[in-house]
């Protein structure tokens, strides 16, 4: 979709007929065509720029050094799913030497009180993946929190106890199920926050829920409304879908993770997310009004992305 052509008006009409949606989007045709932006959308008040390019080296070259408030991604897992144009099943020690190399250079681009929130997740045969990541981090960063990614629940009534507004047991969410007698249903993932200090302040009533028992709201000092902190463990189904068009990336998240990342870090004035994919961080961040930078090296991926803003 967006080529950068000799011609600035024959840019901007491949654009249009992408998605008339789209606000403004601008590429400069005279810039050097490796740093140039593949697309820079303006929209709710603030920009979202697209780097056609591998993150390790555009967070150095296009990212200035401590001047990102927030990095929300989700890497390949290296499980063997089928992107674009990425070989997902790389020997394990090669795919954690390049996910330290993606680390040192979040890392260069964080700001000192940054946020860095990572999703990653395991197949079954393999559940030591995401902690094999978390180790080879653990040289860079300190793990300040462990989110977990709840995807689907089964909630039983007689563990519930006496709560009205559950009249018997539910089960909700999405998940892809496990036809093994070995393996149960994953419905979860991690999501690691990481820190350069371990003491990055947050906002845990942004994204807090209100009390289940009224008279907390008197009996805690630190309930100053009706809200505490939801904790660790996040509900976040999949959007129902109808079709794969509708989602045209083999491992997305939904829009309200990053979103909920963003708003528990507080204050951001950047997002950064170096594995794009279909723009899901870049939504949630102009949602949200605060610009954003993503790098991705599928340029179908990154069409998707621009589209969905």
């Amino acid at each position: 979709m967006a080529t950068i052509d000799s011609s600035r008006s024959s840019y901007v009409k491949k654009m249009q007929r992408i998605n008339a949606r789209l606000l403004h989007v601008f590429v400069d045709p005279l810039q050097n065509q490796e740093d140039a932006p593949y697309g820079v959308v303006q929209k709710n008040g603030c920009s979202a720029t697209f780097y056609l390019k591998d993150c390790i080296s555009g967070l150095k070259e296009n990212v200035g050094e401590k001047s990102v408030d927030v990095v929300v991604t989700s890497p390949p897992y290296n499980i063997g799913i089928g992107y674009g144009s990425y070989n997902d099943a790389l020997p394990r020690e090669k795919y954690l030497a390049w996910m330290e190399e993606v680390g040192v250079a979040v890392k260069q681009a964080l700001a000192d009180d940054g946020s860095f929130f990572l999703n990653i997740g395991n197949k079954p045969k393999d559940q030591w993946i995401a902690w094999d990541v978390a180790s080879v981090l653990r040289k860079h960063f300190v793990l300040q929190n462990v989110i977990h990614w709840i995807k689907s629940i089964a909630i039983s009534k007689a563990d519930v106890g006496n709560y009205p507004n559950i009249a018997g047991d539910i089960a909700v969410g999405h998940f892809k199920p496990i036809v093994s007698d070995r393996f149960l249903n994953d419905c979860h993932e991690y999501i690691f926050h990481f820190t350069k200090a371990g003491d990055a302040h947050l906002d845990k009533l942004a994204v807090g829920i209100p009390y289940q028992d009224k008279t907390n709201i008197g009996r805690w000092k630190t309930a100053k409304e009706d809200r505490r902190d939801r904790g660790n463990t996040w509900f976040i189904p999949y959007e129902t879908i109808q079709s794969k068009s509708e989602r045209p990336h083999p491992a997305t998240f939904p829009v309200k993770l990053p979103e909920m990342c963003i708003k528990v870090h507080g204050g951001a004035k950047m997002v950064v997310d170096p594995f794009t994919g279909i723009g899901s961080t870049a939504v949630a961040a102009v949602r949200l009004g605060i610009p954003f930078v993503g790098f991705e090296i599928d340029r179908e991926y990154l069409d998707v992305a621009i589209s969905r803003l």
